[in-house]
């Protein structure tokens, strides 16, 4: 074995199979500079691929093409934008919240990136900014070495609700709302909690409507959306801002929706 072929052994072993220029300095404790060079001449020789500037990702064995060596993206996430965490459609697909197949990838972050929606190895990542004190109830889970966050299911369907473009739209916020309440996950003490924590009114009148029409005018969460009704209305779906007032909820909602009124 080249030495080489050695050293980035010992990368792959301590840092695992994606990884940062910074990061593979660290590992072999050499200058980033040096280190930056060798893994530009590994990946035209075929053992790595560049994911994107600073970020690497190993090449396996059999693999035909560099395009799309990983098995799993979700591994890019930690390393593509830091302090953030999966969730919308892609958390509500993780808790199985839904049956629909999305191929993009939803990720609140707290800042910006300089693109919101970015294709990386084939598939597109999405990405929401959210206020730090938002970015709470998340889950941990691993996928090979990497630590990633995911919004649990009660958050899930409470961001959805505060923003329905994380959900892919307000049918399909309703759909997985209707899943998650005969789910395993189904908390309405907990979500209404979350709901709490959001502080906006709109959330609350959103949730109040599909609560009064799925669980009932007379239950719990019902009944919390109503003690925090806020003044001024709101928009059942923030893409389609027309359709009659729902004044009990002060919420407008379009005329293909009423079926739900």
């Amino acid at each position: 074995m080249t030495y080489a072929k050695q050293q980035l052994g010992k990368i792959i072993r301590e840092v695992g199979d994606v990884f940062t220029v910074a990061a593979a300095a660290s590992c072999l404790e050499e200058p980033r500079d040096k280190m930056a060079k060798s893994l530009s001449r590994w990946a035209k020789q075929g053992w790595l691929t560049r994911i994107k500037r600073g970020l690497y990702a190993v090449v396996p064995i059999d693999a035909s093409t560099t395009e799309r060596v990983l098995e799993d993206a979700w591994v890019l996430i930690p390393e593509l934008y830091g302090s953030c965490y999966v969730g919308g459609w892609s958390a509500a697909e993780y808790w199985d919240l839904t049956e629909q197949i999305f191929h993009n990838i939803c990720i609140v972050a707290e800042r910006s990136p300089a693109q919101k929606t970015e294709e990386i190895q084939g598939l597109k990542f999405v990405v929401t900014k959210m206020k730090p004190n938002l970015a709470f109830a998340t889950k941990t889970i691993w996928k090979q070495n990497k630590r990633i966050q995911i919004s649990d299911p009660h958050k899930t369907i409470v961001d959805m609700l505060y923003k329905p473009s994380l959900g892919g739209g307000i049918m399909h916020v309703v759909d997985c709302f209707k899943e998650y309440k005969n789910s395993e996950h189904q908390n309405f003490s907990t979500l209404g909690d979350y709901a709490g924590r959001m502080e906006n009114g709109a959330l609350f009148k959103r949730l109040g409507f599909l609560a009064e029409r799925y669980l009932g005018e007379e239950h719990e969460l019902v009944t919390l959306c109503k003690e925090n009704l806020s003044q001024g209305n709101a928009y059942f779906d923030p893409s389609l801002k027309r359709g009659p007032l729902v004044t009990r909820w002060r919420l407008f909602i379009p005329e293909h929706f009423r079926d739900l009124a």
